[in-house]
């Protein structure tokens, strides 16, 4: 083998021949793939990882160190060799220096007890920027290096090959990240990553970030090294478990972050990797991670365990949808966008491959702010804030998402968006609200009153976003009962359903067929359904269901919530309501109000059943006693359930047999959907203020 090029295997000769003879045919792959086509960066991105896998290009595979090198572009024209993009003119790299910094944060000892509510404090300010750093008072006394290595003995990843270059983001040519093939230890990536740099650099010490920042957008745009490698998304946390560990001991140890008290996300009864449990980030020089925003627009927190720095840029999220735009009209080319409208470059970004220069942003007035992370440092992404960086060397971080109340709001725009997508959702939305606000009411009633300010803005998002979902949803079902499109009643004993149609969560109710096959959320037109077994609709409705109602209902004393509730309903406008669009609306010809008794004989045998308002709610002659109909207990198991709070392998099952329910629902016009354009600078804000038509797309 000749000093400086790698032999490319006879497997791996054959397979790029054929992506280049195939290419235009999209070959299927192996990888998981976004509908433009894009292969996404990490499976968990919007859940991915349960979607049904579309056409993209080739893996490669065979000789694995053919792509640990930099420089198989001969071997490979359209993955790895760069072209002159004019969209992305980066001869002149002024721009760099007219990015300004993020805040950051130097807690002391007592503000760095924890982790969440020192976040709550800062993130009036911090979340204008959409990310901040934090250094850290304590030190890790004991290495990532010797946990990776000592405490997690046998510990290896496999990495992916990034190609460094600028895509024109059309039809023929675009970016793909694929997996390497190749298994390394900890030691052995960061000899392979040392020796990479010291090639370059002659130097085995770190460069000033200012000058990393230059030689990246240069190497990006005309360099001469091909691809890097990059271990993202590996399972696992180098915080050590030694209780003389300050750092590791502390709160801020990410493996425990999503348990602590403020934590939505203690509700999940089981761990998502990546979002409740934290994955280790393994670079080397100019490993990138791309443009994106976190799945169902959460909070992430990555800390620095030790190596080389990374520069990362950042968008708040109150400019999210003016970033997209940007995206949409000067990066992506139309032909590359799966749908129309403002959640075209959304549904690309997800993909996490898409790398541009953050001059395009500022050349459009799109606030864009720096960070520089060194050891020993946190950095804070907010919620709906875009991001993107890359790594000056080796390095390892480690990184876990978390929300607190005030991401309700939030997480009900992405729940919105990725069910116009029909994409499977990560997070069971509507669980963690329902739970949240229930505890929520219990505390009220012992009249704990003792909050912060930020506390009180996070109850409020919670207790608003939760009667807007039991008002449109007490409404649903009475348009269902009214209307006879349930011959049935059955207890709903599942935590969450996913909806066949939409891909919508379901905790508090939905629509199931006569073979259990079919689950769907009250968003539909339920009589329109003909389901492959039979016209039989049952509903299932949670048991507590008037328990959530009467909290529902105690909510509403407060005049901050009544008033965000009415101006929600002056505007027409519900994050929980889609695709049934404006269906809704004209009630009063209808007799109906919010909390109304629900008068409905579903047969004649069957009694009236009443809503939740007080009374006894009666099925045939029983009180509280459901009409099961041919409800079956053994065949819980047969629904796209999230098991306990996650997503499970039925999905796949749920996906396929939605192509055999004909005429199954209006969906809605997808150019009447509408959903948050601007979220307040201040997140605290979105939890007070209502989503109104002005704050909304035309």
């Amino acid at each position: 083998m000749v000093e400086g090029r790698v032999c490319l295997s006879k497997e791996v000769r054959n397979e790029l021949e054929l992506l280049k003879r195939k290419r235009l045919h999209r070959i299927k792959s192996e990888t998981v793939c976004g509908p433009s086509g894009v292969t996404n960066m990490m499976s968990r991105s919007g859940g991915d990882a349960l979607r049904a896998p579309a056409s993209c290009g080739v893996r490669l595979q065979g000789n694995a160190e053919s792509f640990s090198r930099s420089n198989v572009a001969s071997c490979e024209k359209d993955v790895f060799s760069k072209r002159k993009v004019d969209k992305f003119y980066t001869s002149d790299l002024e721009w760099t220096e007219k990015i300004p910094e993020c805040p950051v944060y130097c807690p002391t000892k007592e503000e760095f007890e924890d982790p969440l509510v020192y976040l709550q404090k800062i993130a009036p300010e911090a979340s204008k920027y959409g990310i901040c750093k934090i250094i850290s008072p304590l030190s890790a006394t004991v290495p990532a290096g010797v946990v990776l290595m000592k405490e997690k003995a046998g510990f290896k990843f496999t990495t992916r090959v990034q190609p460094l270059r600028l895509a024109e983001w059309d039809t023929d040519d675009r970016v793909t990240f694929f997996m390497s093939g190749r298994n390394y230890t900890f030691r052995d990536f960061e000899k392979m990553a040392n020796k990479v740099f010291s090639r370059r650099y002659y130097s085995a010490g770190c460069l000033p970030a200012t000058y990393m920042e230059k030689e990246f957008w240069h190497e990006i745009a005309c360099g001469k090294m091909d691809s890097v490698e990059y271990a993202c998304d590996v399972e696992g946390s180098a915080f050590s478990s030694s209780p003389s560990d300050l750092l590791g001991t502390s709160k801020w140890n990410l493996k425990k972050l999503s348990r602590l008290p403020k934590s939505t996300l203690r509700l999940l009864e089981t761990a998502i990797p990546g979002v409740t449990d934290p994955m280790l980030y393994i670079g080397m020089l100019f490993s990138i991670f791309a443009w994106h925003v976190e799945d169902h627009y959460l909070y992430s927190i990555n800390y620095h365990h030790c190596g080389a720095s990374k520069t990362w840029y950042g968008v708040p999220g109150h400019s999210a949808l003016r970033f997209e735009k940007v995206v949409k009209e000067h990066v992506y080319t139309n032909d590359v966008l799966s749908v129309d409208g403002e959640d075209g470059a959304f549904d690309v970004l997800l993909g996490k491959t898409t790398l541009f220069p953050p001059n395009i942003l500022l050349e459009h007035d799109v606030p864009v702010y720096k960070a520089v992370q060194n050891p020993g440092e946190f950095v804070i992404t907010f919620p709906r804030a875009y991001h993107a960086g890359f790594s000056h060397g080796f390095n390892c971080g480690e990184a876990v998402n978390f929300a607190i109340g005030d991401w309700f709001p939030l997480g009900a725009v992405a729940c919105l968006r990725y069910a116009h997508l029909n994409r499977v959702p990560l997070l069971p939305h509507e669980e963690l609200l329902c739970k949240e606000a229930m505890l929520l009411n219990s505390s009220l009633e012992l009249e704990d009153l003792d909050y912060s300010p930020a506390d009180l803005a996070s109850h409020h998002s919670i207790k608003a976003y939760f009667v807007k979902l039991i008002r449109f949803l007490h409404r649903a079902r009475w348009s269902i009962m009214k209307s006879r499109a349930c011959t049935s009643v059955s207890p709903n004993y599942h935590r969450t359903v996913v909806c066949t149609l939409c891909k919508r969560d379901c905790y508090i109710a939905f629509v199931n067929c006569s073979c259990y096959s079919h689950p769907v959320c009250l968003r539909h037109d339920i009589k329109s359904l003909d389901f492959p077994c039979g016209s039989h609709h049952c509903l299932f409705l949670r048991d507590d269901v008037r328990e959530m109602e009467a909290a529902a209902k105690k909510f509403e004393q407060d005049n901050a919530i009544s008033k965000a509730v009415e101006r929600q309903a002056e505007n027409g406008d519900d994050m929980y309501s889609y695709p049934l669009s404006n269906k809704f609306q004209n009630d009063v010809e209808d007799g109906y109000f919010p909390y109304c008794e629900i008068n409905v004989d579903l047969k004649p045998e069957i009694a009236t059943m009443t809503s939740a308002t007080g009374q006894t709610v009666e099925y045939g002659h029983n009180s509280l006693s459901h009409n099961t109909g041919n409800f079956r207990p053994e065949l819980t198991d047969a629904l796209s359930s999230f098991a306990a709070s996650t997503l499970c392998s039925f999905v796949e099952q749920v996906g396929s047999s939605a192509k055999n329910v004909q005429g199954l629902a209006n969906l809605g016009n997808t150019n009447d959907k509408r959903f948050c354009e601007e979220v307040p600078e201040n997140t605290y804000e979105s939890s007070v203020l209502c989503l109104s038509r002005e704050d909304r797309p035309g």
